[in-house]
Order: C-alpha cells, then structure tokens, then sequence
C-alpha cells in the first residue's frame, strides 16, 4: 500500500511540474506580437511629420571638452571628417549597429567607427571639420533628444 502511494505522489508531482513547463509556441507567439508591435510603432514613425528641434543656446566653443582618439571606420558610407558628436560606445558591434540604424532613420548620416587603444565601438552621428560646427550639432542633438539621458551624454570625438 505504502508502495502505490509513494508511486503516484511522485506521479503527481511529475505531472505537475511537466504542465507547469512554457512551451515553444508560447514564446513563438509572444515573439510574434512583440514583432508586430515594433512594426506598427515604426510604421507610425514613419508616417508622423518629423519634430523640429529646439535651439539650444550657444556654447561657448573655447570651453567644450574633446576628446582625441585614434579610430578607424567599421560601417558607414560617410567619410569621417576631423570632429564628431560621439552618442554611443559599446564593446559589441551588434549593439553599435542597432544604434547607428535607429540614427539613420531619424536623419543622420550615422557611422560606426572602432577605438584602436580600448577596442570600444563608437557610434558619431554626424563628423565636421572645425570644432564650432561639431559643438553645434551637439548641442541641436541633445536639444533634439531631451528624454534621453544616454544622448544627453554626447561628446565631440577629435580624430588623430
């Protein structure tokens, strides 16, 4: 007797826990949704009239930090001139590209570059040749992206 219950209490118990299991096509359709629901919101970007950006007062140009870097081009079809608002830096390419593909439907001529001394992928938003107009665009980008604390961190890039 004792036999027969030790037997289906574990079989109960074996049967609870197999049913608790999510399944594949849980997270398949999960997945699915999620997709759709990325599509939608992008085809409502795509549809909605671009914002304009608020000016943002004058920085003084003497003052603004820059940081030199040696760095090479890894995706992008823009040339990299000598100064560059720098919006990201990641250690995985992957992510550096996710960026760069979300700054190029919002307009930019976005590159990724790689800092040969750290091996950190660098994603600029637009290059220039003279620090003023580089202080400029950063300040229109941030101007641009209040809500966002990581674009509220852009930084000029001097290329060596």
């Amino acid at each position: 007797m004792k036999r027969i219950a030790c037997f289906s209490l574990s079989l109960c118990a074996m049967l609870a826990m197999v049913s608790c299991k999510s399944t594949q096509s849980a997270y398949q359709q999960a997945y699915e949704k999620a997709v759709q629901n990325d599509v939608v919101t992008a085809d409502a970007a795509e549809t909605a009239p671009a914002a304009v950006p608020t000016t943002a007062k004058p920085e003084n140009v003497s003052a603004v930090q820059v940081r030199e870097e040696k760095v090479t081009v890894v995706t992008g079809e823009t040339a990299l001139k000598a100064y560059g608002v720098v919006c990201g830096s990641f250690s995985l390419k992957t992510n550096a590209d996710a960026l760069r593909q979300r700054l190029i439907g919002d307009g930019y001529p976005a590159i990724v570059v790689i800092n040969e001394a750290g091996k950190t992928y660098r994603v600029i938003c637009n290059s220039f040749e003279t620090k003023a107009e580089a202080v400029d665009a950063r300040s229109a980008f941030k101007a641009k992206y209040p809500d966002n604390q990581d674009f509220q961190a852009a930084w000029i890039l001097y290329r060596k």
